[in-house]
Formats: structure tokens, sequence, C-alpha cells
């Protein structure tokens, strides 16, 4: 089933003989539970088209539609609403509150709906990361990829769509890199979590089900 559909997607920047094209007509289609692996060196307009597919940023012309919501129509409020609802983004810095422990930073989401978090979905998900005897721990008593796990367990706390990662493993040592990939692969398996991942790094990217390779706003090949 199609989770995500993009269509003839144009995000340009400037005007006259300065305008940039970051994404040039870009079309693309993601299943749901497909794990899918953006790849591009910087500058390509990989980072634009996330930033778009997740409501961050609006699309010059062009559609986006997820789990058959045309996001691109929606006003603010509304865009906002369901972001914090289908979307999950995890960003290469982990965003965490300070003040808040592990179990709070993940129920966020949900706070912020003025809703309690489902507490068999919470305890799954604190120990499918490795996080359960962390729950009560503040983000400076943890380590580098426990961070970026409450991070993710975040974004999965309300079931999204669609789960988003900007470079989830840029910030992290080797050992923690491969933490998180296990973690992102468990949550695609054990979840059935869509996940669209961008990364400049192509060993990391071929533990997706998909690479797209995007170059100068546009998709240059797929495999």
């Amino acid at each position: 089933m199609e989770i995500l559909k993009v269509e003839n997607l144009v995000k340009t920047y400037g005007e006259g003989d300065n305008i940039v094209n970051a994404v040039d007509n870009i079309s693309l289609s993601v299943n749901k539970g497909e794990f899918v692996a953006i790849v591009g060196a910087s500058g390509s307009g990989k980072s634009t088209l996330l930033h778009l597919l997740g409501g961050v940023d609006r699309p010059t012309s062009g559609k986006i539609y997820i789990d058959g919501n045309e996001i691109n129509n929606m006003n603010n409020d509304k865009l906002a609403i369901f972001r914090r609802r289908q979307i999950g983004i995890v960003y290469q810095f982990y965003n965490l509150i300070p003040i808040l422990t592990v179990e709070e930073n993940i129920s966020l989401p949900c706070d912020l709906d003025g809703n309690r978090p489902d507490k068999e979905r919470m305890d799954l998900i604190l120990k499918s990361f490795g996080l359960f005897e962390r729950r009560n721990h503040l983000p400076n008593e943890l380590s580098g990829g426990q961070q970026q796990r409450t991070s993710i367990a975040r974004a999965l706390i309300n079931n999204p769509a669609i789960l988003l990662a900007d470079e989830p493993t840029g910030n992290l040592d080797s050992k923690s890199t491969e933490e998180i990939m296990s973690i992102l692969k468990m949550s695609n398996r054990d979840f059935n979590q869509t996940i669209i991942m961008i990364t400049h790094n192509l060993e990391i990217a071929k533990e997706a089900d998909r690479i797209i390779t995007i170059q100068d706003g546009k998709i240059l090949r797929e495999a």
C-alpha cells in the first residue's frame, strides 16, 4: 500500500538569475513498511526534500500525499497537528529537552496533543530501544547513542505514518552508529514502520530496502 506519493515537487530559492532549484521536479512513491535511503552530496537537495516531506517547509509547486492526505494544501494549524500525529522526524542532533526525563521527552508529542501516551506502547518502545532502565534519566546522563534512541522513540510514540531521519548517525561514533541502525531496522521490521532516511554514507544506505540518489535537486537513480 502506498503511504507516500510525491508529484512534480519543486522548491526554488532566490529570484531572476539567482534562482536555485533545490528540489527540481521530483516524483516518487514509498510503500507502507518500506525502508528508503536518500543519498547525495552536500547541497544535492536531499535535506530540503526531507523538510518538504515532513511539512517543515512548503514546496514552490507540486504535491505531497501522506497516507492519502495532501499536506501542502493544509493551513499551518492543520499541518502542525497532522505533522505531530502522522510524521516522526529524527535529526542528527537529538533535540531533547534537557530538564525532561527520557520518558517525558518521549511523551512530548502526546502531551502537546493533550493526550497521555499508551502505557503498553511506551513500555514496549522503552524495552525494545534498551531504555527501560533509563526512563527516569535526564539527557545529560545518557550516551550519544542513548540520546538518539530517545529521539527516535519520541518520533515513534504516536505510531506515525512515516518516520523521517535526517543524518541520524551523523553525530555518532561507529559503535553508536551500529546501535542506531539496528534500532531503525528493528522499528521497520517489528513495528512495520515506514522509514525515509537521509544520509551521505553509502554503507549505511545499503541497510535500506531501496536507495534513491539525488543530484542537483533531481533523482539521479534508484536501486
